[in-house]
């Protein structure tokens, strides 16, 4: 089965035959913290200590007015006691959408690390003042740029978007941009966490927290 058929008589990548044989490096949950999202930020400070590219992207899943799933990459901007957070604008696609349905699934992946985790749970608007807080503490440009943005609006071409941020530039020349209205941070509230670790023969580890009746939670091992 070939990935495409390239012009020109290329050769097809043939994706049957790519495959990544994992190190014997084992996930035992007498190891994990008892707190997944403290697990997790474990595993991002040893992804960031080995260089992975891009260690804090991960897909946001959100569900669509059909109840289609929809999937893209955004960054992960903070772990605390409470969850995971984002930043995005309101108005758009996956903002609509989390405003229908306020649930999201996440993924991270470190494949140099041989690891992924997994993130389901309700997602609710971070208070204003934090993000006021993360939005001044962004490059000028990118400022700007939730200003010019109309997040997800089809345009004509390009010009209009430079159009947009050159005027956004003008107006604020001189002055610090405020955040936006429509722009701001979300929190997403695991209720379940899994931790996955790549092993050799294809008889991964998977790691799975649940919530418990109490404040706890539940490991349990799952079948790869």
């Amino acid at each position: 089965m070939a990935l495409w058929e390239p012009e020109g008589g290329s050769r097809p990548v043939e994706l049957a035959v790519l495959r990544q044989e994992y190190a014997d490096r084992g996930l035992d949950p007498a190891d994990l913290d008892p707190d997944p999202i403290a697990q997790v930020g474990r595993w991002l400070e040893a992804a960031v200590a080995a260089g992975v590219p891009e260690p804090n992207a991960m897909t946001l899943a959100t569900v669509d007015a059909a109840g289609a799933p929809d999937a893209r990459v955004v960054l992960l901007k903070g772990i605390d006691p409470r969850g995971f957070t984002f930043f995005t604008s309101y108005t758009s696609t996956k903002g609509e959408q989390l405003a229908a349905r306020p649930s999201a699934a996440l993924v991270l992946v470190w494949l140099d690390l041989g690891r992924q985790v997994r993130v389901v749970g309700p997602v609710e608007r971070l208070p204003a003042e934090e993000s006021d807080a993360y939005y001044a503490s962004r490059p000028r440009e990118s400022r700007l740029g939730a200003w010019a943005s109309d997040q997800s609006a089809v345009l004509p071409g390009r010009a209009p978007l430079e159009e947009r941020f050159a005027a956004v530039t003008a107006r604020f020349a001189g002055s610090e941009p405020p955040r936006p209205e429509h722009w701001g941070g979300y929190l997403v509230r695991p209720e379940r966490v899994e931790l996955w670790q790549g092993r050799p023969r294809r008889l991964h580890d998977r790691l799975r927290y649940r919530r418990g009746d109490g404040a706890g939670w539940i490991v349990e091992r799952l079948s790869p």
